[in-house]
């Protein structure tokens, strides 16, 4: 009990030193959200008055020309009341309304191609960790060569290849725009459709670390001594390599496969540029390049409460299935 409280008090504390770092760090960059707002406005001919500045000032959640301790108080008592602000990039959308919209997309797309990816790379690097020195384990250097690529490269080859010259798949967007979205089968295929493309990226980027990493831990299980008891009892080699090496070699995975899924919020914030996709990345970039701080200070928080969750629940797992991590914490 004491050791899971710990955790619980750590992760709290970690919790209040990113919120603290998400009011901080975008108001670091320069510029004023209120002064860019007012500027759009003078362009399109509006006039522009001191009651005006404060009226908007107000409206994105306290005037930024007040002391920072100020504004930091403001911050945390809107976020207990779940208010995050009006988005200046999209004004004038509610961020939460901004970030509800565009997230989905992003789980969706980003959670299944890394749950691919991974399933795929620790059952390919199980079986070549299983026989190495196999012709197998000779095509992992191409796997991580595409780790090492970038995504907007890989993206870009993709869609001149499959979209451009074969025609297989659209170039960019999330759905057909002359369908209305909604759960019925024709927007589902779409979607997909459009989706095949972003995920692909995303798997062919990240499965050579998984497929790598899983080898390795194989080799260096199939060299401990249970193994080797196993093999004097006489055991299949299948239940060998089912029950006793992948069960062992795999919980480094697990643990990256949590944590992974924790960040699967982010998005991937350039595959979703090069596709045009409408997920929380295009949302991100458009924040930084406006000085939208309501809308950044959403994505960082829903970006921090996804991560801290994902390590938590790997800590508290760990503390369950290894009592030799509860005694040693």
């Amino acid at each position: 009990m004491n050791y899971f409280l710990r955790k619980l008090s750590f992760y709290a504390v970690a919790l209040w030193a990113a919120l603290t770092l998400n009011f901080a760090i975008p108001r670091l960059l320069p510029g004023n959200p209120v002064d860019i707002l007012l500027a759009k406005l003078q362009q399109r001919g509006e006039a522009v008055t001191p009651e005006t500045r404060k009226a908007y000032a107000l409206l994105l959640g306290g005037d930024t020309s007040d002391p920072l301790w100020v504004q930091y108080w403001d911050y945390l008592k809107n976020l207990a009341r779940g208010d995050l602000g009006v988005s200046v990039s999209y004004y004038p959308a509610k961020v939460s309304d901004v970030i509800l919209t565009s997230l989905p997309w992003t789980v969706v797309l980003v959670g299944v191609a890394t749950i691919i990816a991974a399933v795929l790379g620790v059952l390919l690097g199980a079986i070549v960790g299983w026989r190495p020195g196999t012709w197998l384990d000779s095509l992992i250097p191409s796997t991580t060569l595409l780790a090492a690529v970038p995504y907007f490269w890989l993206a870009l080859i993709l869609v001149y290849l499959l979209a451009r010259v074969l025609g297989w798949f659209p170039l960019q967007g999330g759905y057909d725009v002359v369908l209305t979205p909604g759960w019925n089968g024709e927007f589902i295929a779409s979607a997909i459709q459009y989706g095949f493309l972003p995920a692909l990226t995303i798997v062919l980027a990240s499965i050579g670390g998984w497929l790598l990493g899983m080898r390795n831990m194989m080799v260096s299980t199939l060299s401990e001594d249970y193994i080797l008891t196993a093999e004097a009892k006489g055991l299949s080699p299948r239940k060998i390599l089912r029950s006793y090496a992948s069960r062992n070699a795999v919980l480094p995975s697990v643990a990256g496969f949590a944590i992974s899924l924790g960040f699967v919020v982010s998005g991937s914030v350039i595959t979703e540029q090069v596709f045009s996709y409408p997920g929380i990345g295009g949302r991100l970039l458009g924040a930084v390049t406006n000085n939208d701080y309501a809308l950044m200070q959403g994505v960082f928080l829903f970006i921090t409460l996804a991560v801290l969750g994902a390590n938590l629940l790997v800590d508290l797992l760990y503390g369950l299935i290894d009592p030799r991590t509860r005694a040693r914490a």
